[in-house]
């Protein structure tokens, strides 16, 4: 029966993480329309942006002590409702501060829901006995192009943007809601002194810092791959969108093959070999500069970059002291900051030199990651593989 129920429960949170990608692929192909309803000039629209960035990044504070008090199912349920009814009411709001407040609040309950189902994966990972982190984030990736794509359809058939808010907002809560019964009713109780809410410091701030690299690094090369393939590799507007495609695509079918790699050699390693290719690879792409190695490199980024935040997320949760859902919301508190912080840093050093130059930050972050990863608390030894992959296990807690 128990394993009945994690399995149900497991599926269901497939479902759950592919919700949360097809809310942020609705959002961020809605943004023009946001900006058009609102007659919103570049520099307002960039703060609605920013309110909703706020909004992720706040919420992170609470999310230990909420989901410690009414846990991972309940937040999911309500949550999920939430984003959903805010989908529906983006474009009715009558002042443009109700839409910054309006945006703010989507970010937290979008945050709020993330760190809820990302504490719901980690257990269901302890439960299960094998990793499945991977395969959920796999989820949102596939979550992400199916909203871009929910979109264009609406768009065929000539739906209004109002009206294409609806029935997406409508399907998400009603989604959220009845799928999160199927998840675990309760997790396994922390430790007495477990903390609901946690600074990041010690190996937590390591592993915060190893998020925000990896992050910052994903962030980028969504916000200027497209720009650099048409102004710097020469690139037609419709070839650079397939250039992200293949980014987005390589990094979704990377994650569903993460777990087996996890299950097969230790997780340290991983993570430093997948953080080295993407380095590599986007060393080879500025060097190369051509159509073929970018097409190549960013598949090869997107692979590389895919097992950085399971892992870590995952990684986070086997710091003694701290509840799970305090943990993840503690190191992704740092890590959605690289979202935040890595793009501008590259228009800056973009504005100085050249975006090929800026690009460069891609190879440090991931050169971070690589570096840093043999501090990663280490789970149980894995079921097999080459010894020259499997480092000595760390030292028990």
């Amino acid at each position: 029966m128990r394993t009945l129920t994690v399995e149900r429960a497991l599926r269901a949170t497939r479902v759950q993480f592919l919700v949360l990608g097809i809310v942020a692929g609705t959002w961020g192909t809605h943004i023009p329309a946001v900006g058009a309803r609102y007659g919103l000039t570049d520099i307002v629209l960039s703060v609605v942006l920013l309110s909703v960035a706020i909004g992720t990044v706040s919420a992170l504070f609470v999310a230990g002590p909420v989901i410690g008090r009414i846990g991972a199912r309940a937040t999911a349920a309500t949550f999920g409702i939430a984003m959903g009814l805010s989908l529906c009411l983006l474009l009715h709001y009558p002042l443009l501060p109700v839409l910054a407040v309006a945006a703010f609040l989507l970010g937290a309950f979008m945050s709020l829901f993330d760190i809820a189902i990302n504490t719901e994966g980690s257990e269901l990972e302890a439960l299960a006995g094998r990793p499945v982190m991977s395969n959920l984030h796999a989820m949102f990736s596939v979550g992400g192009m199916l909203g871009a794509a929910l979109t264009y359809g609406l768009l065929e058939l000539h739906a209004a943007p109002a009206a294409r808010l609806l029935a997406v907002g409508v399907g998400i809560a009603t989604v959220a809601l009845l799928v999160s019964r199927a998840m675990l009713e309760t997790h396994a109780k922390a430790d007495a002194d477990a903390r609901h809410f946690a600074w990041p410091k010690g190996i937590l701030l390591l592993i915060g810092l190893l998020v925000f690299a990896g992050m910052t690094a994903e962030g980028v090369l969504y916000d200027w791959s497209v720009l650099y393939l048409r102004d710097d590799v020469g690139l037609t507007a419709s070839h650079a969108s397939l250039g992200y495609a293949t980014f987005t695509a390589a990094m979704a079918v990377a994650r569903f093959a993460g777990d087996a790699l996890r299950a097969r050699f230790y997780e340290r390693a991983v993570l430093r070999t997948s953080a080295l290719v993407a380095a590599l690879a986007m060393a080879v792409l500025l060097l190369a500069g051509t159509r073929w190695a970018a097409f190549v490199g960013l598949a090869a980024v997107g692979a590389g970059l895919a097992p950085v935040a399971p892992i870590l997320f995952n990684a986070a949760t086997r710091v003694p002291g701290v509840s799970r859902a305090a943990a993840i919301a503690s190191v992704t508190t740092i890590g959605y900051s690289g979202f935040l912080i890595g793009p501008p840093i590259i228009g800056s050093i973009a504005s100085q030199t050249s975006l090929a130059t800026a690009l460069w930050l891609v190879v440090v972050a991931a050169g971070v990651v690589a570096c840093g990863a043999g501090f990663v608390p280490q789970p149980r030894a894995p079921t097999g593989g080459p010894a020259s992959l499997s480092p000595p296990p760390a030292r028990s807690r």
